[in-house]
């Protein structure tokens, strides 16, 4: 019977005290957390000192800006294969197998467009034939119509 009482006036005491810890102060505003220090705005996606595990389940913070005439360029070039998966988010683009008009050769691509700069080092493109990887050749040539079809998108853009 004592153990009984003792248990129930711990359990109130516990319950007492998660109740006082829990605050009605709301949150005060940091200036210093909108700041920007310089450099160039890029979002990672990694966890960085100062933010909550609530963070990882938010949208707003994820993912890899993108240069869009990239973006759009790998699409036009490679119209020929089917697209697996395309994510915006993080610069991936995923194809299927399929052959070039006039080739007798299947291949299959991934493209990763990893900064908002129109850039040669922004652009990753990994080629594969049913035999296996490409000449260096090949992949170089397939870069190299990606960014000029990226510049002649950027011409035609300033245009308007």
């Amino acid at each position: 019977m004592i153990f009984s009482s003792a248990k129930r006036v711990f359990g109130m005491l516990a319950c007492l005290v998660i109740v006082a810890a829990c605050g009605n102060e709301p949150p005060k505003f940091d200036p210093d957390a909108v700041k920007v220090e310089g450099g160039k705005e890029a979002t990672t996606g990694g966890v960085t000192n100062g933010t909550s595990i609530f963070d990882a389940f938010r949208g707003d913070k994820t993912g890899v800006k993108v240069n869009r005439f990239l973006w759009t360029a790998s699409l036009d070039v490679l119209d020929f294969l089917p697209i697996q998966s395309a994510d915006p988010f993080t610069g991936v683009i995923s194809t299927g197998y399929g052959v070039p008009p006039g080739g007798g050769r299947a291949y299959r691509a991934t493209i990763l467009i990893s900064d908002p700069a129109l850039d040669a080092r922004s652009l990753n493109v990994a080629l594969q034939s049913k035999g296996g990887p490409v000449a260096a050749g090949t992949q170089r040539a397939v870069e190299d119509a990606i960014l000029s079809r990226a510049r002649q998108l950027r011409i035609q853009a300033g245009k308007f």
